[in-house]
């Protein structure tokens, strides 16, 4: 068993994204639920460590990330890259998709009240929406949704950990 979990943490570090338990399971040629006893084992010696680093399941696969409570001393670290920072207006974009999803570009200017073409071309192009096919209506818009990169990003397991809409209207409310 110890193999197995050595094996699966070398599968998941040197990943570029989440690794499901089905890929490790095909992969390493392994019942699943063995695997998710090696992924569980993973995560305990992780917590018991108390290090910096921890292993999340993130966009239905795991991950080794930095823990959270630590994000702010790494990005100090990583002074943030131009190119990762997004405009307000795309983060407005990005949140209406996120909540509203899926949403046409009609939807989005009448909840913004501005157009958001720009926004949407450049979260296009950082791939954190995705096209979801088109709406069943006059003129059969297009239809947007977040992607798998959009959870890997923020770091979400899925959709439900957003934080709720009330969660801002509680902080806009003690502003």
């Amino acid at each position: 068993m110890s193999e197995l979990v050595a094996i699966v943490e070398a599968l998941v570090y040197v990943a570029d994204e989440p690794v499901t338990t089905k890929t490790l399971s095909e992969v390493l040629d392994e019942e699943r639920d063995a695997i998710r006893a090696a992924v569980e084992e993973l995560q305990r010696e992780y917590e018991t460590r108390g290090g910096g680093l921890q292993l999340r399941e993130i966009a239905g696969g795991w991950q080794i990330a930095t823990r959270t409570e630590y994000h702010e001393e790494v990005r100090q670290y990583l002074k943030t890259r131009p190119s990762a920072k997004l405009s307000l207006a795309a983060l407005e974009t990005l949140a209406v998709i996120a909540y509203k999803q899926p949403v046409t570009v009609p939807e989005i200017l009448e909840i913004r009240g501005v157009q958001s073409a720009s926004a949407i071309k450049t979260l296009l192009d950082k791939k954190l929406i995705t096209a979801k096919g088109r709406k069943e209506t006059v003129g059969r818009p297009m239809m947007y949704g977040t992607s798998k990169d959009f959870l890997i990003q923020f770091g979400l397991k899925d959709l439900s950990e957003l934080p709720s809409i009330e969660d801002f209207e509680d902080l806009a409310g003690a502003i």
